[in-house]
């Protein structure tokens, strides 16, 4: 079975898209009442985390694994309520940022669907 979204970083060859997406998303989560509180006052950790993670998922540098071993996103969300609610609204602004850096056009479908799962496997309520 082939990976989707594995070769995505071989066809952009920049980091600057996936900076740009974080930085709509959470552009985005610092509005999100349901959301804004998961997260710490300083976004600059999470934003940093969040793009090492989707670089290396998508075939870049695996800058995240050698930081911070392996990614555990399960158990790192552990401490946190995720239910519906919270995946739609994660869901929603990711939807929303993805859309608006359009080097990953090409990849949408394939990304929203990786999004979607993702999102759905941190349901921990």
């Amino acid at each position: 079975m082939i990976d989707p979204i594995a070769h995505i970083y071989q066809d952009l060859k920049d980091t600057a898209p996936y900076y740009k997406l974080v930085d709509e998303f959470y552009a985005r989560v610092e509005q999100d009442e349901l959301l804004r509180p998961m997260y710490p006052a300083d976004l600059a950790d999470a934003k940093r985390h969040l793009a090492l993670f989707l670089i290396q998922r998508t075939g870049g540098e695996t800058t995240y694994s050698d930081e911070r071993g392996h990614p555990r996103m399960r158990g790192r969300h552990m401490p946190f309520r995720i239910g519906v609610p919270e995946r739609d609204a994660w869901m929603r602004n990711m939807t929303e940022a993805l859309h608006s850096v359009p080097q990953f056009a090409p990849h949408e479908t394939a990304l929203l669907t990786f999004f979607s799962d993702f999102a759905t496997f941190m349901i921990n309520q």
